[in-house]
């Protein structure tokens, strides 16, 4: 464990964790908290950023960020689809970008981060249904399914993974991949890491995963296999690689889904790193395990993701 990731959980543990000891926190007081802490890094030389947010931009409303050479000479490329965590309650693909823009540029693909709507004003299933709309809208641009891998953090692990279970079920043409980083997959938050790492982990107390679930959920039972992924049949699903750190509360939500799509013969790369707060990957570059994730993340979808052509942006349905 590196100085700076020493630091990050010392942080960490005085700035943000006591937010979720708090069992009256408000949905308002954490996208304001969220908005004061962005940290937006410079767009990569040699990239383009467009942002395309907005619902006027449905299905495809985000942000894109693109090899401008490679784009330009209409060069084989891979595509991610990056879904962000926050609970589904805040967060933006503008929060984000710390480790979006990393993982695109070691990837080399071009990068489509969704900006799906957020509960409890859109409760499940809006987030689904904005990923799967998005994700259909990809390939009838054009963009071949094997070359898309499909990603996310937290919440936005566990949509990625609901994601893929959806198509699936409706017969849909499957991503290469899957790239889960501490992924939410247990909305009805049966754990046992909720406990014994209770205290440990320096973001979240066990306690306060129910209570965010409730704002998702709505009437929904916290064991739909859309809402929790763990309870799905992972039959088929595509090659994942699923990081996760070995003190969070959520570890176990990530070792029963490796557990489980190994047990169906879903390709699997389970990684837990030693003491890393959740998401470490945000905290590119200051953490350095945070540049090492994201590293063995893009070189498993490279090795998953066909790199195929793509229509001209000018030729695809969204403006730039």
């Amino acid at each position: 464990m590196s100085w700076q990731s020493r630091v990050a959980c010392w942080l960490l543990e005085r700035q943000f964790r006591p937010e979720t000891e708090n069992p009256h926190a408000s949905v308002e007081r954490a996208r304001a908290r969220t908005a004061a802490r962005i940290w937006s890094p410079r767009v990569p030389a040699g990239w383009r950023f467009i942002d395309s947010s907005g619902r006027n931009r449905a299905p495809l409303a985000g942000e894109w960020l693109e090899p401008i050479a490679d784009m330009a000479r209409a060069a084989p490329l891979r595509t991610l689809l990056y879904l962000h965590g926050g609970g589904y309650y805040f967060c933006s693909p503008s929060s984000h970008r710390s480790l979006v823009f990393p993982l695109a540029v070691h990837t080399g693909a071009r990068t489509f981060s969704l900006d799906y709507r957020l509960a409890p004003e859109h409760p499940f299933p809006a987030a689904l249904d904005d990923a799967l709309a998005a994700y259909r809208q990809l390939v009838q641009d054009g963009t071949p399914p094997e070359s898309i891998v499909v990603a996310g953090d937290s919440a936005g692990g566990g949509l990625a993974l609901a994601l893929l279970v959806a198509l699936r079920d409706a017969g849909d043409a499957l991503p290469a991949a899957g790239l889960l980083f501490s992924p939410w997959t247990d909305l009805a938050a049966t754990g046992a890491t909720l406990v014994s790492n209770d205290g440990l982990d320096p973001m979240f107390r066990g306690a306060a995963i129910a209570r965010a679930a409730r704002f998702y959920l709505g009437a929904t039972s916290p064991t739909h296999p859309y809402a929790s992924p763990l309870y799905a049949d992972l039959t088929g699903l595509p090659p994942l690689l699923i990081q996760v750190g070995s003190t969070e509360v959520l570890l176990d939500d990530a070792r029963r889904v490796a557990e489980r799509a190994r047990a169906v013969q879903v390709e699997v790369d389970f990684e837990i790193w030693p003491k890393m707060p959740h998401v470490w990957q945000l905290f590119v570059p200051f953490i350095p395990e945070g540049r090492a994730a994201l590293e063995r993340a893009a070189a498993f979808a490279r090795r998953h993701a066909k790199a195929c052509r793509v229509q001209p942006r000018a030729e695809r349905s969204i403006a730039s």
